[in-house]
């Protein structure tokens, strides 16, 4: 090897500390996702006499066959899906339509949209007159309710309209030489250009659809709509005082144990969901993010 092509012991110290700094930090992520995991599937025993636990000695499947026991969950878990499923579509329409009408300068009144789109950023009407909206559109203990009232995040809009903002002029301008259409330029030109976009902000509306559980409690009072979030609060409240009521925890697993599992089934989904859209997510995030 030349010898003036070696890197410089300073820049091989550098990259020792960089390394290691940057290895601790990925520990630090991981550690605990990996104990909570462990702590799903540890015994009763060891839950109780451990604190942390990495790999459980002795593996048990209790918390999540009390889990999986219950007769709503699954129901639940079938209103989540669609919830997430319906949103992630209606939501993902009203961004693309809006981001793109935003992204062409030669809209009027383009200005005082984009000021209002970055005001509800940093103000809201607040929970109360939310709530009192959303009864008089009738909204109430319906699957829309939680759906509409958060169907166009303005973050996701501004990233998508950045998007569209990067794609050259001289696209649109050569379809309409040819006779398209604005619907026809968007469905045909802008939205295939704009796929990286789409998954990475669809990825965005889906987690925070799965993740649901604030505006269900809010609208929703029928304990049959419940997402899976809230069914599965109540499930370890319900183990929690069954607990405190028989003073043992033979009858039902530990309440740290029955916490694990109902992290790792809500968790579950989206980890399995992210690898298909990982390799456009970080492309959406930045195409989106350095132009406006």
């Amino acid at each position: 090897m030349n010898r003036s092509h070696r890197p410089a012991p300073g820049s091989r110290l550098f990259d020792v500390f960089n390394y290691s700094f940057l290895g601790a930090a990925a520990l630090v992520c991981v550690l605990p996702f990996i104990h909570v995991i462990a702590s799903s599937f540890a015994s009763t025993s060891e839950v109780v006499s451990r604190r942390f636990i990495l790999f459980p000695t002795t593996f048990s499947l209790d918390a999540y066959r009390y889990i999986l026991s219950t007769p709503t969950l699954f129901k639940g878990l079938g209103v989540s899906l669609g919830v997430t499923a319906a949103g992630t579509i209606v939501s993902m329409a009203l961004t693309a339509l809006m981001a793109y009408g935003l992204s062409r300068r030669y809209l009027g009144g383009r200005g005082a949209i984009n000021f209002i789109v970055v005001f509800s950023m940093l103000f809201s009407g607040g929970m109360i007159p939310t709530f009192l909206v959303v009864k008089e559109f009738g909204l109430i203990n319906s699957y829309a309710s939680m759906i509409v009232p958060v169907a166009v995040n303005a973050f996701n809009l501004i990233i998508m309209r950045n998007f569209f903002q990067a794609i050259p002029d001289s696209l649109e301008e050569s379809a309409k030489i040819d006779g398209s259409n604005d619907l026809g330029i968007f469905f045909k030109i802008m939205l295939p250009l704009a796929l990286p976009s789409v998954a990475t902000i669809s990825l965005f509306y889906a987690v925070a659809y799965w993740n649901t559980y604030m505006t269900a409690i809010l609208y929703i009072t029928d304990s049959v709509r419940w997402p899976i979030q809230v069914l599965l609060r109540q499930i370890v409240i319900v183990s929690s005082g069954m607990q405190a009521e028989s003073g043992s925890v033979d009858v039902v697993p530990p309440a740290q144990t029955i916490k694990m599992a109902v992290i790792v089934v809500a968790t579950l989904p989206m980890l399995l969901a992210y690898p298909f859209v990982q390799r456009h997510f970080v492309k959406g995030a930045l195409l989106g993010a350095v132009k406006g």
